[in-house]
């Protein structure tokens, strides 16, 4: 009893019977590959869940892939539909295997990177380059294997390059803008930066075209790289992260400016030592400035961890300053007016008193 084409009835049978095992021996695959590739996820190396997702990725299609090409041995197809289904298979293997390391690849070099720049980074634009290299050298091995030339497509390519960078003029600006900015190493994510036209928070994220940035209210902006790259900015965490904390403060004339610099050294190393971001081993400095019209202001240097830190240790300083101040007996001058009264209050012809002269002014 034979079938179309002259091929029985009883191999098609068998090569659908090799289909359903391959599709059960892929399924079986895709259960073990997950426990693996969640087992990899509860460690702390990085390398596992790439090897992991590897096996995971080309685990199912390889065996669908190998049991179609059994299969199609099976029926013993003519030379023609043979080379023709081998043709197909392998490059449909080559596409699998393609995305397969473009995943691969493009967690390296997010590994990479993470390990390079700490556990905040998240840097895309390298994984996205690296992503579409392997995918475009993968499609145009995959066009050979079909017996496409891919000569012409390379010239095409390189005819319509000029072209294409014409049209996308912009967004190739804001792609090299972003290389630029990480090659050069001025800012990465998480570090909190300040542009020249008032946006400040911290780096998220650098990808092909923009930078994305997180506000201290938890709000995300966006700014395209080109733009971003000529901005002047502040990076708060270079050198360092640590950084000085400038509080302004004052006292009246009549305080005793060694008890009052005293005072405030050994409220700042508490809170130094005690409030969470104070940097434990740094020394708070007092530095005398202004005679102000009501008093002599000083500033109060200390150190924070971290930008952010800064809220927390300016808030703690201030409440515990003044209640020091309070038990101290340490004045902290109000804005006020003086007046000075002559000793004879002279009247004018009708009668009525001069004004007096009025000396003084306000201060902060």
């Amino acid at each position: 009893m034979h079938a179309f084409d002259g091929v029985s009835w009883e191999r098609v049978v068998a090569a659908a019977v090799v289909m359903v095992v391959a599709m059960a021996i892929a399924v079986v695959l895709r259960l073990l590959t997950g426990r693996l590739l969640r087992r990899a996820g509860s460690t702390a190396w990085a390398w596992d869940d790439l090897a992991a997702r590897l096996v995971r990725d080309l685990a199912m299609p390889v065996a669908v892939i190998g049991g179609a090409w059994i299969a199609a041995n099976v029926l013993e197809l003519r030379r023609g539909t043979l080379d023709v289904s081998a043709r197909v298979l392998t490059a449909a293997t080559i596409l699998v295997v393609s995305l397969a390391l473009a995943r691969l690849i493009a967690g390296v070099v997010g590994s990479v990177a993470s390990a390079r720049q700490g556990v905040a980074a998240n840097v895309s634009i390298f994984a996205n380059i690296t992503r579409v290299l392997v995918i475009g050298i993968g499609v145009l091995i995959m066009l050979q294997s079909l017996g496409i030339s891919i000569s012409p497509l390379l010239g095409a390519l390189g005819v319509g390059g000029l072209a294409v960078a014409l049209a996308l003029q912009d967004t190739l600006a804001n792609l090299f803008a972003g290389v630029h900015v990480l090659a050069a190493k001025t800012i990465e994510p998480g570090d909190y930066i300040k542009l020249s036209s008032g946006q400040e928070g911290y780096v998220v994220d650098i990808n092909w075209r923009n930078t994305s940035i997180r506000t201290l209210s938890d709000n995300i902006e966006v700014i395209p790289n080109a733009r971003f790259s000529d901005s002047i900015l502040t990076n708060y965490h270079r050198p360092a992260q640590d950084m000085s904390l400038l509080i302004q403060a004052s006292v009246a004339y009549e305080s005793d400016l060694e008890q009052v610099e005293k005072v405030v050294v050994e409220v700042g190393e508490q809170v130094m030592n005690e409030v969470e971001g104070g940097v434990k081993d740094a020394e708070p400095l007092v530095r005398y400035h202004t005679f102000a019209e009501s008093g002599i202001g000083f500033t109060v240097i200390l150190r924070t961890g971290e930008f952010g830190d800064q809220f927390r240790i300016k808030h703690e300083f201030v409440k515990r300053l003044h209640r020091r101040f309070g038990e101290e007996g340490i004045e902290i001058p109000y804005p006020r007016r003086k007046l000075i009264l002559p000793d004879g209050v002279s009247k004018g012809a009708d009668g009525a008193a001069a004004l007096p002269r009025v000396r003084g002014g306000s201060s902060a």
